[in-house]
């Protein structure tokens, strides 16, 4: 269970007539330990690509669009540059019939995915550059409009670890010249995702797999799950805090603003058949611990000592619990 401290203790109070006061209910049932957090909304991943041809920009993609593997990213000269999934290993060398290597294992597996080869022609795995991968490479250069050479020169592909991705930034300029080394497109992927810099205090409360609700700008609320919790904290002014990633369950329904403030609310533990009253309902007590104050059928006000348990931020309930608290009683709240 989650705790939270409370105010600092205060002098034990009264429960006699009050001027100004509202009721609210105690209720049973299942609350979860919810924490509020300011996040945003956008995709996961973020690639640079580096550029490896050297000459002019002659066509560059815009920010927002969506390339597929096995398509141009970018020209240079008016030779396209292509999108090829792999495990992100730079490409460094060109690639040719007898080489071995991780780098030929990626274009071996992106030829067959993208069924310029079936798999019992090239094993995916297979890091050796043979007969199949030089008539497959032929038959994507075909394709591309690419001199049919059966080798992959240096600076005619890019491999990033997505079957596609969204330009999110375009460094180079068309008609400006480029070398090989320098970034001229940055990317990310289509998936949707939430991140959150959640205070390094709390790492121990959040975990993959936590559900989340995320509250969208529009006030709609759409679920997800905690994917991921940094393990390395950074510190900013007197802020230090650790990333948190979330995975969205219905991305659907989060339309395609990139960097848009959310609220997220994370569920880290939930307590079932319980009894809950408003936060603002407890009463710090003069010797340590807590009370509500209940109002009987005929207005009488009695404290009861409560032991407190998870808190709602989202909801602004907590969990209690106490010798003659009972569900459907009133107590008192803050006059609103």
């Amino acid at each position: 269970m989650i705790l939270r401290p409370w105010e600092t203790a205060s002098e034990e109070p009264s429960y006699q007539n009050k001027t100004a006061y509202g009721l609210a209910t105690v209720e049973k049932g299942d609350i979860s330990a919810t924490s509020l957090q300011s996040g945003k909304l956008g995709y996961k991943g973020v690639y640079n690509v580096v550029n490896n041809a050297d000459g002019k920009l002659t066509q560059a993609p815009s920010a927002g669009q969506v390339i597929k593997t096995g398509k141009p990213l970018y020209r240079v000269n008016g030779t396209p540059v292509i999108l090829l999934q792999g495990a992100y290993l730079p490409v460094y060398r060109a690639l040719e019939w007898g080489l071995k290597g991780v780098d030929v294992r990626q274009l071996n597996a992106a030829l067959v995915s993208l069924k310029y080869a079936t798999d019992d022609q090239i094993d995916p795995d297979s890091e050796y550059f043979g007969a199949q991968t030089y008539w497959a490479m032929r038959r994507f250069q075909a394709a591309m409009g690419l001199k049919k050479t059966g080798t992959l020169p240096l600076g005619q592909a890019v491999f990033l670890p997505v079957n596609e991705v969204r330009i999110t930034k375009v460094s180079g300029t068309v008609g400006a010249g480029v070398t090989p080394g320098q970034t001229v497109i940055e990317a990310s992927s289509t998936e949707r995702q939430a991140t959150l810099q959640l205070n390094a205090s709390q790492q121990a409360e959040v975990k993959a797999g936590d559900k989340v609700t995320i509250t969208l700008p529009t006030g709609r609320k759409t679920p997800g799950e905690v994917s991921a919790v940094g393990k390395v904290a950074t510190t900013v002014g007197e802020k230090t805090t650790v990333d948190v990633y979330v995975k969205l369950s219905k991305p659907a329904e989060t339309g395609a603003l990139d960097q848009t403030p959310v609220q997220i609310a994370i569920v880290s533990d939930t307590s079932k058949g319980v009894l809950s009253v408003p936060v603002n309902a407890l009463l710090a007590l003069a010797g340590g611990g807590y009370a509500v104050e209940v109002v009987d059928a005929a207005g009488g006000h009695q404290l009861v000592r409560v032991e407190t348990g998870l808190i709602d931020d989202g909801e602004g309930r907590v969990e209690v619990s106490g010798t003659g608290l009972a569900e459907g009683q009133k107590v008192v709240v803050p006059a609103s």
